[in-house]
């Protein structure tokens, strides 16, 4: 009996894009690279997105339903179900361009010691791609591995770039540092796994714009009205210290601090500054203030800074539209990404 193991397992958590899972399904099948299976967990859906994903018409896609647990626990029950040594995820409103599996499995055969390789991203919404965004925070092309030397705002951007719709990451890595937070988590559940292998392996980085990110459908990143959540590993800081290589204990620390203080921006704007005080007590102090964003959380995580946040909120900052430019083509980006070679 013939069995069959695909070099990458793709897993595409579903709740409710009924509009959107159809595209993000072709997106996968118009990839370069044909050895693969698709793993649709659906998370609850109520629009009939499921059913859309059940009548794919290929055999290398599957569905499995399941109560909704949130978009970690839905990754995570595809991580148990995959069967490949690679291990991909798309969110059901986003796309891939053609050449996004070529690319990173490319890469990670270059690299045998990289756990991970991430690539950039095209916003269909704004029109705008962001390599030269992530570039000028410090994101490397090629592999990179963090050191104790390296500025904590790099290793905050590396962090934020690697979202699970531009990672190709090992099985085995991903099974290691075991997978996307859950507890019903609604943001930020990827966070606490990409600053591990950060921290104890090389990630390999591209520039490459290679997916395209549809923002507006996106209610769990963005579109907020209100303070977002706290990322997880601020709320429990022994997530990362913990496995924490001693080398880099003061590289995670100066991560934290600068963290603390955006989201403490964050909650400032929103007139919380009472909790935005308490996250900078508990990470940031006097010898942080190198960090980007420290004086603003300083003047934020006070009375003052709560009055300042409804100051701008009752304004409105309203800024002017940015010009769209033409899209990519997808020939165009697979040459620069090294697609077809």
């Amino acid at each position: 009996m013939n069995t069959f193991t695909p070099q990458v397992s793709i897993i595409v958590p579903l709740y409710n894009k009924a509009k959107y899972i159809f595209d993000t399904l072709q997106s996968i099948r118009e990839q370069t690279v044909r050895d693969f299976e698709v793993i649709v967990v659906d998370d609850g859906s109520a629009d009939g997105g499921d059913a859309i994903a059940a009548g794919f018409p290929d055999r290398r896609f599957r569905l499995i339903r399941q109560e909704n647990a949130g978009p970690g626990a839905a990754r995570n029950r595809g991580v148990r179900e995959a069967a490949a040594p690679y291990l991909a995820f798309l969110d059901s409103d986003d796309c891939w361009r053609p050449g996004f599996l070529e690319t990173h499995l490319r890469m990670l055969a270059e690299h045998p010691e990289a756990a991970a390789s991430a690539s950039a991203t095209y916003d269909r919404t704004g029109g705008i791609p962001s390599p030269g965004q992530w570039k000028a925070r410090g994101i490397p092309e090629g592999i990179y591995r963090v050191s104790a030397h390296t500025p904590a705002r790099v290793f905050s951007a590396m962090a934020s770039f690697m979202t699970p719709c531009t990672v190709v990451a090992r099985t085995g890595e991903v099974k290691r540092w075991g997978g996307f937070h859950e507890q019903n988590c609604r943001f930020a559940e990827d966070s606490t796994l990409w600053a591990k292998m950060l921290l104890y392996t090389p990630v390999c980085f591209s520039l490459a714009p290679l997916t395209e990110l549809n923002r507006e459908a996106s209610a769990l990143s963005g579109n907020y009205r209100g303070a977002r959540p706290v990322e997880p590993y601020l709320g429990d800081p022994e997530l990362l210290r913990g496995v924490c290589p001693p080398a880099l204990r003061g590289l995670l620390e100066r991560f934290y601090a600068l963290r603390a203080c955006k989201t403490a921006c964050m909650f400032s704007f929103w007139g919380e500054w009472r909790r935005g005080r308490e996250l900078v007590r508990r990470f940031v102090s006097l010898r942080h203030w190198r960090e980007p964003l420290f004086l603003p959380a300083m003047l934020g995580a006070t009375p003052f800074g709560g009055w300042a946040g409804h100051l701008v909120r009752s304004v409105g900052v309203r800024r002017p539209a940015a010009p769209v430019p033409e899209p990519v083509p997808a020939k165009a980006l697979g040459k620069v990404a090294g697609a077809g070679k």
